[in-house]
């Protein structure tokens, strides 16, 4: 590592603000955009939760993401070390512990589900799903997910390559990693979008995510899906975005890439819709079919349709490096945490964590199969680990805006984020102070119910 990877103090930083961007795109643009956004959105009534989905990114989304890299920026380090420094013996470093906890139980099973993701693009490029298994579609995701070993095998192979991404460093492993995954990410995603357009159920399926029936807003568990959502496709309260606030240079803006990060994350996000329901239509498939819509039903659409082959390939690809490029940013919250606690270096830090990481993954990779009746309050493992992450996370951000609306003076707050006495920072504010943590509390204590 040479010296211009480094701040002042030592620590790494990005070499562009571009690299910055990416990477933090990278960091929200994951499943969460792709597998997850698109059955919860078919789950939860299509146009309508898109519609609230956007409205919670818009008043609760950007203004905690501004929040998490204000706080990095301003203290130069990992999620529990930036409160330590900037409210030392205050009770706010929770926020950072319960960042690093989320990084760890997210990437177990997160490590889990992009494996699958990896095993079937593998199966595509060798011909094993060229055409329908004698099983069926449905009885080899099956086979796949209860079998004792296969799925540990490949989320060992994708922990692996997270884990070599972030041996290499901020410079060159996470930012290179990101200035190839995201522009790859976004041209495939278009280009399969306007194929499924090609496919018949365009019309039907682009009412489904446009045109909304607002009655489906009288649900309470719409409200908890679209701010879940909300938090797991931007990385808010996981820590991510504070660490990587942490190695951006005071000389950048931060309001213009925030909103930048925000709003190109949500494009995504519908690009995928765009890509997925008319393809679901077409082929009179349930929207509300549910997490097995991916690995179960669109590989026996891509049979049925021309070059299915090659879209069942990019399809995977896409799913697969979309899952890599949030993987790194989860597992860097951790190994910074480390690196600056215990002084190790980073190479031995990311295989460290990475595999305790892994082993903490396995119960959730079998909790498909041989470890089916090991539950935890009613749910299977995995199911337990990412209902976890459901509290931790939204509890992570409203800690991160009170600290930022309140715990900070006011010209603390608009100083680091940039706003300085403008308009814009005080609405900024006011939603950190009371929109954000009235909604976030009203959706924990609805999740308990």
């Amino acid at each position: 590592m040479s010296e211009r990877d480094l701040q002042p103090g030592g620590r790494e930083q990005w070499a562009t603000k571009i690299g910055f961007m990416l990477a933090a795109m990278g960091s929200a643009v994951g499943l969460g955009n792709i597998w997850r956004f698109s059955y919860v959105a078919g789950e939860n009534g299509g146009a309508a939760f898109l519609v609230l989905y956007i409205a919670i990114i818009a008043l609760i989304g950007i203004p905690i993401m501004m929040a998490e890299f204000s706080i990095g920026r301003k203290a130069q380090s990992d999620a529990v070390g930036s409160f330590q420094k900037l409210a030392p013996g205050r009770p706010w470093v929770t926020a950072g512990f319960l960042g690093v906890a989320s990084a760890f139980i997210i990437l177990s099973f997160y490590g889990v589900v992009a494996g699958w993701t990896l095993k079937y693009f593998v199966s595509y490029l060798t011909g094993g799903l060229w055409s329908e298994p004698a099983e069926g579609y449905g009885g080899f995701f099956e086979g796949f997910i209860m079998s004792s070993a296969e799925p540990v095998v490949w989320q060992f192979l994708f922990m692996a390559i997270t884990v070599g991404v972030v041996l290499m460093g901020i410079k060159k492993g996470i930012e290179k990693a990101n200035l190839i995954l995201m522009p790859t990410l976004a041209i495939l995603l278009i280009i399969m979008s306007i194929y499924s357009l090609t496919l018949g159920g365009a019309q039907e399926g682009l009412s489904f995510l446009f045109a909304p029936d607002w009655s489906v807003l009288t649900e309470p568990g719409i409200y908890l899906a679209a701010l879940g959502q909300a938090f797991f496709s931007l990385s808010l309260g996981m820590g991510a975005l504070i660490t990587y606030g942490s190695y951006l240079s005071s000389k950048e803006r931060l309001p213009g890439a925030t909103a930048g990060i925000a709003s190109m994350d949500t494009v995504f996000a519908i690009v995928a819709g765009i890509m997925i329901f008319p393809a679901v239509f077409a082929f009179g498939i349930d929207p509300a079919a549910g997490p097995g819509l991916v690995f179960v039903i669109l590989p026996s659409v891509f049979e049925a349709i021309p070059l299915g082959v090659v879209v069942g390939l990019a399809f995977f690809f896409l799913l697969a490096a979309a899952g890599l490029s949030s993987a790194i940013s989860l597992l860097e919250v951790a190994v910074a945490y480390f690196i600056r606690k215990f002084g190790w270096t980073r190479k031995a830090t990311a295989l460290i964590i990475g595999g305790l990481i892994f082993l903490l993954g396995i119960p959730s990779s079998l909790s498909m199969g041989v470890m089916a009746d090991f539950t935890i309050f009613g749910n299977v493992f995995m199911d337990a680990m990412e209902g976890l992450s459901d509290i931790f996370l939204p509890l992570g951000g409203l800690i991160i805006a009170l600290f930022v609306g309140w715990g900070w003076k006011k010209a603390q707050s608009l100083e680091a984020s940039d706003f300085g006495a403008s308009a814009i920072g005080t609405i900024w504010l006011f939603l950190l102070r009371f929109v954000a943590p009235a909604a976030i509390a009203v959706v924990l204590v609805a999740q308990f119910y």
